[in-house]
Parts: structure tokens; sequence; C-alpha cells
């Protein structure tokens, strides 16, 4: 795929953008992904060996629309050669423990000696300081003491684990990206950089605004599958079919409850809504019902209403509902479907534009685009 991502260069409103991704696990380099899709020159800079866990390179779609270097941060030359990239780069992005990349002569200060409107993204876990901070750390922890975790599953049962979509993604790379490209927004107009200090922590608390809000307002129980939008409302949850699948419900408006319970054919038994003291009661007489057909007749059932009703799909499933299949959500490339850029602008819209970058594998293009002939000095292509 050499040279793919330069030719295609001028797709996406981060075009003329340069980036470099330090190589790291998770949330950094699916920021670096989101950047890259969205028309930025993601340049990775990986380490020999390997940046953690073994995923398989040309199956890695978080290192889509990107280029890769290989360099030995620990090599003599190797600080000096990154410092050279950040003295040409609009960001960098790290996600070591703090004070790691400062040992590797990389750090905030001496990129800013070299760039000083260069906006430094630092993404963690526990965040640059507090008792935690140098700390190991997964998403699962980093989401528990937030309370995130806490809220999500059933009242009885421990608390559902929802992958690490939350805490990594969520909560790490969605708020690295808006504080990157607030920062580079400054840079542009005062000339000034600075650090952008991402922790999964403050993200993923600062996801629960709305619930914190509701709960200050007396409108949120402090505990799990008891409120509006946590499972515990008998119409806005998921139900089992006679196949084993499952429907969402979210008729939460008047207007939507009346159609789902129409369609769902109990209307004429089913307790009030906001008859509290019948939820349990109500609960029962919808998942009865939903035990009367597979997943895909009560899907033709609500299909087209205002019911607010979807099957539960697989991911692999997913790529092949009517919606998305329309949309284009999803795509296929270098032979691996894959959800599709987002969002969608309509002026310059991003596209995956190439396969995986291998490391190592366009040492040779970023030298000569960023010119920096140090790179291929001792043939590390």
């Amino acid at each position: 795929m050499s040279g793919t991502a330069t030719s295609d260069a001028g797709h996406g409103p981060l075009s003329g953008i340069k980036v470099v991704e330090l190589a790291g696990i998770g949330p950094g380099p699916f920021a670096a992904m989101l950047l890259a899709d969205l028309g930025a020159d993601v340049v990775r800079v990986d380490r020999p060996g390997g940046a953690g866990l073994a995923i398989d390179p040309d199956h890695d779609i978080t290192n889509r629309n990107k280029r890769s270097v290989l360099i030995d941060l620990k090599s003599p030359e190797g600080p000096g050669l990154v410092l050279d990239l950040a003295e040409r780069a609009d960001i960098v992005i790290e996600g070591y423990r703090p004070g790691v990349a400062e040992r590797l002569g990389v750090g905030p200060e001496a990129c800013h000696e070299r760039n000083a409107s260069l906006v430094y993204g630092r993404m963690t876990g526990w965040g640059q300081d507090g008792p935690l901070a140098d700390r190991a750390g997964h998403d699962i922890a980093y989401i528990a003491v937030t309370g995130t975790l806490g809220m999500i599953g059933k009242p009885d049962e421990p608390p559902a684990v929802p992958a690490n979509l939350v805490g990594d993604y969520a909560g790490g790379s969605l708020y690295l990206v808006v504080g990157v490209l607030a920062a580079l927004q400054h840079a542009r107009t005062h000339g000034e950089g600075q650090v952008v200090d991402a922790a999964i922590v403050d993200g993923a608390a600062h996801l629960a605004s709305m619930i914190h809000g509701m709960m200050a307002a007396g409108g949120w129980q402090d505990r799990r599958g008891s409120n509006l939008l946590d499972g515990g409302c008998p119409f806005y949850g998921n139900y089992e079919t006679a196949d084993g699948g499952y429907m969402a419900v979210g008729a939460l408006e008047r207007q939507f409850y009346d159609e789902f319970v129409r369609l769902l054919g109990i209307e004429d038994e089913a307790p009030g809504r906001k008859d509290f003291a019948r939820w349990d009661e109500l609960r029962s007489a919808i998942a009865e019902r939903f035990k009367t057909r597979t997943r895909d007749e009560w899907t033709a059932v609500f299909a087209g209403s205002d019911a607010c009703v979807a099957p539960v799909l697989s991911l692999r499933e997913a790529p092949q509902h009517p919606h998305l299949a329309a949309r284009g959500t999803f795509v296929e490339h270098s032979g691996i479907t894959q959800p599709a850029p987002a969002p969608r602008f309509s002026a310059t819209p991003g596209a995956v534009r190439s396969a995986p970058a291998r490391p190592g594998a366009h040492t040779a293009e970023i030298a000569a685009d960023w010119d920096l002939p140090g790179l291929t000095a001792d043939d590390k292509s």
C-alpha cells in the first residue's frame, strides 16, 4: 500500500494537518485513526518489537489511513528523529505513563523547544497528576472509580462490562481528539502550542454529566437498574424473543409508547405507563409477549413504525442492516469489513484511503514528504 495515503491527500477536513503518533495501545491509536480518517497525515512511530497487544498488523484497522516509520527511542539517534518529526508536525500524540516521554527525550518541553506552536496530546487513564497517575490500569478500572461502570447492568447482578467503549474510546480517544483540535485552533490563532492532558477518568466522568444533574434534581437513583435510562423502566430495555434473540425497546415518550403497546398487542391489558407500582407487571407482560415470536418476526412487526423498537444485532450482522447498508455505515477495504469514517462532511468527506499501516512500511515516503533524509540514513525502512 506504499504511497496510497499520500496520493489521496486532500480528502477530509483535516487535510494538510501533520500528526505524529508515538505508538501505543487502545485509545491513542484510535484517536490517531480518527484524525487520519478526517484527512490528517498521521505518521505512526512504531518501535521494534511492537507496541503491546499482539494484533495482526494487517487487521488492526486503528492503523488505517496512517503511515509508519520504525524508530527505536532507546537508540542514540531515536529521540532526535522523533524531535525532527515533531518540529514539522502540528500535533503529537503519546500514551505513555507520566514522565516516560520525558525520560525518552521526547516530552513536551523538548518538542516545544523545536516547535513552539505544537499541540502535544497526552493520553492516559489516570491523568498526568494525582495519587494514581503512575499506576497501571485498564479501561474497566478507570470507569469503575468514576461511577460510570456501577450504573450499567441489572441491580441484582455485577455491573455489566461495556467492552472498552465507554472508557478507552468514549472517555479517552474522543476527548483527546476534541482537545487537540481545540488546542490546534488556539495555536493557529495565537501561535502558541500547549499540552492536552486527556485522562480517561476525566472523560468518563464528564460523559455522565446529565445523570449527575438528574441525580441532583432527585430524578435519578444512585443504584443501577432503577432509573429511566438504565433498564429500570419496562419500556426502555431489552427483551428476549422466541428464538433466543433480543429486541431493544426505547418507547419513552407517550406517543411512541402508545404505538409500541399497540403493535406489541398488549394495549388493552398493559397497566398505565406512569403507574410505577405496576412496572413489574408491565415488564412481565412485555417480556411474555416478546417470547411468542422470533426476532425477525418482531422486526417485521415494528418496521416502519415510530415505536422505537429495533433488533439487537451481532457485530457480524450489523453491516447487513438495511439502514446501515443504505448509508454505507460499514465499508469493505483491503478485505476487511469495517466502520466507515464518521462523522460526515458535505464539502470535505473522509474515506478509508489505505490499509492498516505495517510497522516501518513508509519510512522512505515520509523521509521525502517531510524532508527528513535522516530517517533513511541507516536504512530503517
